[in-house]
C-alpha cells in the first residue's frame, strides 16, 4: 500500500495548452481520409480557454493523479501499480504517465477551463500539456511535431477510433492555424489575422449538451471508408470551401468567410444523423434573427459549442438573444501563444 502522505521535492513543473475553434475542414484530418482529396486542409484559431498540467515530484515511487476539474482523484504505490490497474478513474492521465514511464514519484494535477464535451477540443489540448509536462519531467526534449504525435496516438487509445491531428496544432502553437495535409506529410502555416479581427466578428456558446467527437468522426469515417458516394462528394466540397476560407482569411474578405462558413455548416450536417440537434438548430436561428451571419458547431457536432459570425456592432444583441433562448455564453478570445511549459522550485 502506498503512504499516507508523500514529501515533495524539487520543482514544480507546469504546462498550459489552449483550446480551439474549427472554421472548415474538419474530420477530413482523420488519417487517411485526406489522402484521398487532394488539397486537403483545415483551418481554425485557438482560444484562450486553458487546459493545465501541474506536476510535482515526490519522495519515493508514490504516483498522485488529480483532476481539478471533475474531482477524480487516485493513488498508487509505484508505476507498477498504476499499470496494473485497467479501469483508472483519471483514464487521460495514468495513460499518458505510462507511456513516458517516471521513476520518480509524482502528484499530476490537470484542470480544464472547457465545459464538458463543448467540441473545442479540451481533451486534445489537456493531452499537449500532460504530455509536454511528462516529457519535462522525464528529461525528454521533444520537438513539437513529436509531442503532436505521441499525444493524438495516445488519445486514440483512450477513445478507441481514430483521431484527426487539427486538434493538437492550436495548443502547440496558439493564433490561427492552417493545416495541409498532403501526402507527404502534415505541414502547420499560421495565417496572418489579427486576433482582434476574429475577436470582433465572433461569438462562441456552450449548447449545454455535451458530445462524443469520436463516435460521431468515427461513424463519418466508416461510411467514407464504405465508399459512400455522397459522403465523399460533401467531402470534396468541405475541402474546397475550407481551401476557399483560407484564401478568404488572407484577403480579410469577411464576407466571403461568413458565406463560406453558411455553406460549410449546410454540408457538414448531412454527412451523418445527430450532427446537428433541435436546439443548436433554434439557437442558429435566433441567432440569425438578431444579426448573426453564419454559424457551425464546434467540433463534431451533436452538442458542445456553436461558433456564430455575427455583424458589426450585434455582438451583444446575438448574445442576450442566444443566452434567452438556452445556450451559455463564453468568452471567445483568440489565445496568442499555445503550449508554456514553466519551472519553478
Amino acid at each position: 500500500m502506498a503512504p499516507k502522505t508523500a514529501k515533495p521535492i524539487g520543482p514544480t513543473i507546469t504546462a498550459q495548452a489552449p483550446c480551439r475553434a474549427d472554421l472548415a475542414g474538419g474530420t477530413i484530418d482523420l488519417w487517411p481520409l485526406y489522402l484521398f482529396h487532394p488539397g486537403a486542409l483545415t483551418l481554425n484559431f485557438a482560444l484562450e480557454v486553458l487546459t493545465t498540467c501541474r506536476i510535482t515530484p515526490l519522495q519515493g515511487t508514490r504516483i498522485e493523479l488529480r483532476s481539478l476539474d471533475t474531482g477524480h482523484t487516485e493513488t498508487f504505490a509505484d508505476l507498477a501499480e498504476l499499470n496494473a490497474n485497467r479501469k483508472p478513474r483519471h483514464l487521460l492521465a495514468a495513460c499518458i504517465v505510462r507511456f513516458f514511464a517516471p521513476e520518480q514519484g509524482l502528484r499530476l494535477e490537470t484542470d480544464s477551463q472547457s465545459p464538458a464535451g463543448a467540441g473545442i477540443s479540451g481533451s486534445s489540448a489537456l493531452m499537449i500539456a500532460t504530455s509536454a509536462a511528462l516529457a519535462r519531467f522525464t528529461g525528454r526534449d521533444l520537438e513539437p511535431e513529436k509531442l503532436r504525435v505521441i499525444a493524438q496516438n495516445i488519445e486514440a487509445q483512450i477513445i478507441g477510433v481514430p483521431t484527426g491531428c487539427q486538434d493538437y496544432y492550436p495548443a502547440l502553437y496558439g493564433g490561427v492555424n492552417a493545416i495541409h495535409l498532403d501526402p507527404d506529410g502534415i505541414r502547420r502555416a499560421a495565417v496572418p489575422v489579427a486576433p482582434e479581427e476574429i475577436e470582433m466578428r465572433f461569438l462562441l456558446a456552450y449548447t449545454g449538451a455535451p458530445r462524443q467527437s469520436g463516435i460521431n468522426n468515427w461513424e463519418v469515417f466508416k461510411t467514407h471508408i464504405n465508399g459512400d458516394k455522397h459522403v465523399f462528394r460533401n467531402f470534396d466540397k468541405i475541402v474546397d470551401l475550407a481551401r476557399d476560407m483560407h484564401q478568404a482569411f488572407l484577403r480579410h474578405d469577411w464576407e466571403d468567410v461568413a458565406r463560406l462558413l453558411r455553406e460549410e455548416w449546410k454540408l457538414r450536417r448531412t454527412n451523418a444523423p445527430g450532427i446537428t440537434t433541435p436546439l443548436i438548430d433554434k439557437l442558429i436561428a435566433v441567432a440569425q434573427k438578431k444579426g448573426g451571419r453564419a454559424a457551425k458547431v464546434c467540433g463534431a457536432g451533436g452538442g458542445g459549442c456553436i461558433l456564430f459570425m455575427v455583424e458589426e456592432g450585434a455582438k451583444e444583441a446575438v448574445s442576450h438573444a442566444v443566452a434567452q433562448a438556452g445556450g451559455r455564453m463564453l468568452s471567445l478570445k483568440v489565445a496568442r501563444e499555445g503550449l508554456r511549459v514553466s519551472q519553478r522550485p
